[in-house]
């Protein structure tokens, strides 16, 4: 039950007769965390069951007013834990700040509360917040209480609408040959992929190469009249010399972390990313506002041995609250990229997917997933297809859309073009509403549903196209 913040904090419990304390907060919220290899490998992780039950009971009676007072990084030593304090919503926390972690998610997940709602509360939580409720939430609490947020943004088409869900056509080819390139954005597009953004993540980091891949990209959009986004996933630094240089930039990309030390790994800091996002308003080509596409995944702060001694999910709660600064059109949690050193398998991913999911929607931010899985992870398509469904049923904003699922540049498995056509169908989801209109216009989509013609990239030759 919400508890004052006066009270000093309990971090101890009993448990069958064991009693169990914890030295901080941050030990409370790493050992709270559901298993994850990551964790163990950065010796955070709770060495039994009980000790686990133990530190969701202690982190379930702190309160929210508590967890603001112990970032996860000192304030001293990162940019991001400033930015976090500086930037809160004092009036929005002022609505949670006595609750306790375990009475805000049941005002998360009560009937009555509505998505406005939360939303409203959102520039009030800090990361540890969101990092602490989602510990306390089953895979079910975290779709349902995912699938009340909902985050609409508008770059030149809309994202985030009910009953809606988006895709990433990702046509990577490994040695960027432009006409490989556009052969996998026709077949993506024939079924139904792309209204998120083509996105296109390169091969050779140089700038005429970007350039040559935004053209020919925009070149094809705007002959075919497709209302979507183009971006190249190239270094954020690379992207600003391609736009300085005239090319057409929808959505400036960048990888993020949860920490200024990891960050720095990136090559990026709040400085530049803010000139980035000045640069993209004045000089990009987007129609609408959103004009940023972020992605990260959780175990990449402790990949550059940068995570402080905190949990991956915590770094990874992290990270979406140095997004939404931002008010990015996309953020992309990779979740099965990283490899099983810090998530282990199916059951790990689906895990983390739902997290990333919720948190991202909770901190304000349009999320979408990367449900995917590499060769060496104990994983497999059905642990994969799970996680979209699951994805997809709590309203996630956009999943990838690949060739049959394999990426032959980057060599993991995700989303196919096929799987994004079967869960509108299975679902009776849409896509983005420009989007769907030009569907109809090209002869792909009616009532609801892919036509005849879908899945077949010679319409883009056809003569007399509308």
């Amino acid at each position: 039950m919400p508890s004052a913040i006066g009270v000093p904090m309990k971090l101890t419990t009993r448990l069958f007769g064991a009693t169990f304390s914890f030295r901080s907060v941050k030990e409370v919220l790493a050992k709270a965390n559901e298993p994850r290899s990551g964790d163990v490998q950065a010796g955070v992780a709770a060495e039994s069951m009980r000790e686990q039950v133990a530190a969701k009971m202690v982190l379930s009676e702190l309160t929210l007013g508590e967890l603001r007072k112990h970032p996860s990084v000192p304030y001293e030593e990162c940019e991001l834990s400033r930015l976090f304090e500086e930037s809160l919503d004092e009036h929005a926390f002022g609505k949670v700040a006595s609750l306790s972690v375990a009475g805000f998610r049941e005002w998360l997940l009560d009937e009555k509360t509505t998505g406005e709602e939360i939303l409203a509360v959102s520039p009030g939580l800090t990361p540890e917040m969101v990092a602490a409720v989602a510990k306390l939430m089953s895979n079910m609490d975290l779709v349902l209480g995912a699938k009340k947020i909902r985050v609409v943004v508008r770059c030149n088409s809309t994202l985030g609408l009910q009953g809606r869900i988006s895709s990433r056509l990702q046509p990577n080819h490994p040695r960027d040959e432009v006409p490989g390139v556009l052969a996998a954005v026709r077949e993506g597009l024939s079924f139904g992929n792309g209204d998120a953004v083509i996105g296109v993540n390169p091969s050779t980091e140089s700038v005429d190469n970007v350039v040559a891949i935004l053209r020919a990209v925009k070149g094809f959009m705007r002959r075919y009249r497709v209302p979507t986004q183009n971006c190249v996933l190239a270094h954020v630094t690379t992207q600003m010399k391609a736009l300085e240089k005239g090319a057409p930039i929808d959505l400036l990309f960048q990888s993020l972390a949860g920490s200024e030390k990891a960050n720095r790994n990136f090559g990026i800091s709040v400085r530049l990313i803010d000139e980035a996002w000045d640069l993209a308003k004045r000089e990009g080509t987007a129609q609408g506002p959103n004009v940023m596409y972020f992605e990260t995944g959780q175990g990449t702060a402790l990949s550059a041995n940068a995570h402080y001694d905190t949990d991956q999910v915590t770094m990874e709660a992290r990270t979406y609250g140095f997004a939404r600064r931002y008010k990015p059109f996309l953020v992309n949690s990779v979740v099965g990229f990283i490899g099983p050193e810090y998530l282990y398998d199916g059951k790990q991913i689906t895990r983390a997917g739902l997290e990333d999911h919720f948190m991202g929607k909770l901190s304000g931010v349009s999320m979408g997933c990367d449900a995917c899985y590499t060769n060496h992870a104990v994983a497999d398509q059905n642990d994969q297809e799970n996680l979209e469904i699951l994805l997809a049923t709590a309203g996630v904003n956009f999943l990838m859309g690949i060739p049959m699922g394999d990426d032959v540049m980057l060599n993991y498995q995700t989303t196919s073009f096929h799987n994004n056509a079967a869960l509108r169908s299975l679902l009776g989801l849409r896509p983005a509403p420009e989007f769907e209109r030009w569907m109809e216009r090209m002869g792909l989509w009616r009532n609801g549903r892919l036509t005849d013609r879908a899945g077949d990239p010679s319409i883009f030759d056809a003569q007399g196209l509308p």
